[in-house]
């Protein structure tokens, strides 16, 4: 998996005299700063990045206080196989423990502490499903199948209702599907099928999230705090409140430079001049743009305004084929938003309620919830999860924080007889509070000292639209200089979208690739060749019968093992 190029590279010649500039400060560019200095070695005082907001992390948030309430728009679920992403955490030292990395302290707790789920779907105003298989028919299987075999250019720009019979629709593997990866069925079925290349290895514990590893706290306080200190230390600029409005790309034949940097700071338009020796990287796009969030007596707003990252990739576009074509994935806000609330909880009840559908009481840094609770019959299909407690470092003793999210904020509630996207955050609660079964006489007992905070994004799941070749651009495009694309909307090989790993693996890329240094990133993990996740997908699929794809992987197996010391093994 990749050791042969955990390699030191020679310092590229020249390095010295080069700046880097980031666009965003989200999870890619922090990464991205750091394999300059690890592997490009270079000062980190060269580095500068821009960023919008007044904080880092992009969509990797986590704020607020017990008084006025915690929130987080949204999380990632991890796992074991995240080979760039825990590369770069081996490396950045822990804020908790002295001669530690975050890996260290992540994998320790995690080793301690696996994840698991004992409730993972509730329905009819609370009764947990006991059933753990995923509810295929034998056409259904046929169709997994085939999604498996299919090249991505033969799917086109074909959606996941286009691709596959209603009955598939109507599966438990859908309803974990769609609710742990946020999938809506009009979203693209060539990002379900990578995610299935992807994760096959993890196709076994989808009922109960067995496999998935979390952070101790939420995630800006667990990676991108000690990332971006770690950075800080090492003399990386950080430029915060500024807005980056175009680049000055000079195009000679296939040739692409960047010649300069736009931006403004203060309300002051600056222009920063750079040559073929600086280097830029630029988060394209942004799912958590222009997101608004409300609180216990107000609904958050839909924002269907500019957006300036948004803004910038369409200028950039504009001047060349290979920088991709971001109205595929901004121009529909209707298919692309959802909603999240964070709770919190300062009076104990609703952690009670909780610890009754965790089954397991919620004990400092302990899996809780174990991931998110789906409500199958709730007309937004929402879904809600504890994590570890506690979730915030300043978050006292006896206060509980938990998240919600939904996925279709258009719809009326079943108890709340309003569209979600027009509900404050009590009336998101109680709507919550309804399907987990409580009575409204009692609801009051809940609200009373608890704060709800609900998260609108116009373009939280804008990265699974339906795309083809060229909608994404590639991270170092043809011909370019000096200019990266990093993050969810460049284009990766084989890798997933929706997760922290393919935008470190995007930095990689970036970074080795204008360096051209003598070093590749680690290979992403290659389950889809093992028979034996494979073998196991396929009778998670349809346990009552071994299926095909059972079959023949274990008659190869049983071949090969004959008349060696590990025949009999299956």
């Amino acid at each position: 998996m990749g050791s042969y190029q955990r390699i030191h590279p020679r310092k590229p010649e020249g390095i010295e005299h080069k700046r880097a500039f980031m666009i965003g400060a989200g999870i890619a560019s922090l990464a991205a700063a750091h394999y300059l200095i690890r592997d490009g070695h270079m000062k980190g005082d060269r580095i500068t990045i821009f960023e919008q907001d007044p904080v880092t992390g992009g969509a990797m948030d986590g704020a607020g206080n017990p008084d006025d309430g915690f929130v987080a728009r949204g999380g990632r679920e991890m796992e074991e196989h995240y080979e760039c992403l825990w590369d770069l955490y081996g490396e950045v030292p822990s804020l908790e423990e002295e001669g530690r990395t975050v890996l260290d302290e992540f994998k320790e707790l995690n080793d301690i502490d696996p994840n698991f789920s004992n409730v993972r779907i509730v329905s009819n105003r609370g009764e947990k499903q006991r059933e753990k298989g995923l509810g295929l028919h034998d056409k259904n299987v046929r169709e997994l199948m085939k999604l498996l075999l299919t090249l991505e250019e033969d799917l086109g720009a074909m959606t996941v209702e286009e691709y596959f019979d209603p009955s598939f629709l109507e599966t438990d593997m859908w309803l974990y599907w769609r609710s742990m990866f946020a999938f809506e069925t009009w979203h693209s079925v060539v990002e379900m099928k990578r995610y299935m290349h992807r994760f096959i290895h993890l196709m076994p514990g989808m009922s109960t999230m067995r496999g998935l590893v979390f952070t101790k706290y939420n995630q800006y306080d667990s990676l991108i705090l000690p990332l971006k200190k770690h950075l800080e230390a090492q003399g990386v600029n950080f430029v915060l409140g500024t807005t980056v409005t175009d680049l000055d790309i000079d195009i000679e034949g296939e040739k692409k430079t960047v010649r300069a940097v736009e931006i403004v700071r203060d309300g002051r338009t600056e222009r920063i001049e750079t040559t073929e020796n600086d280097l830029v990287f630029f988060t394209n796009g942004s799912m958590t743009e222009n997101s608004s969030l409300g609180d216990n007596h107000t609904p958050p707003v839909l924002d269907r305004g500019p957006a300036a990252v948004w803004e910038l990739w369409k200028k950039i576009a504009a001047k060349d084929p290979a920088f991709g074509r971001p109205e595929v994935f901004c121009s529909d806000i209707d298919k692309t938003k959802w909603e999240s609330f964070t709770i919190t909880d300062r009076r104990g009840k609703f952690r009670k309620l909780m610890e009754h559908f965790a089954e397991r009481e919620f004990r400092p840094h302990r899996t809780a919830t174990g991931g998110i609770i789906t409500v199958r019959d709730s007309s937004w299909l929402m879904s809600v999860t504890v994590n570890r407690q506690p979730q915030f470092k300043n978050q006292p003793e006896g206060v509980t924080v938990a998240w919600a999210y939904a996925l279709f904020p258009d719809n009326k509630g079943d108890f709340i007889d309003k569209a979600m996207s027009e509900c404050t955050g009590e009336e998101l609660f109680k709507e919550l509070l309804y399907h987990l079964g409580v009575d409204e006489d009692r609801m009051p007992e809940y609200l009373e000292e608890t704060t709800i905070i609900p998260a609108m994004m116009p373009y939280i799941t804008s990265q699974f639209m339906p795309r083809v070749k060229g909608d994404r651009p590639e991270v170092v495009p043809e011909g370019s200089v000096n200019l990266a694309f990093l993050g969810q909307f460049a284009e990766i090989e084989g890798d997933c979208v929706f997760t922290v790993e393919y935008s470190v693996r995007s930095a990689m890329m970036g970074v080795y690739g204008l360096l051209g240094l003598e070093k590749q990133p680690p290979e992403i993990y290659p389950s889809q060749y093992d028979i034996r996740a494979l073998a196991a997908a396929s009778k998670t699929m349809k346990p009552d019968d071994e299926g095909i794809l059972q079959k023949i992987a274990e008659h190869v197996l049983r071949k090969k093992l004959e008349h060696t010391t590990f025949e009999g093994l299956i």
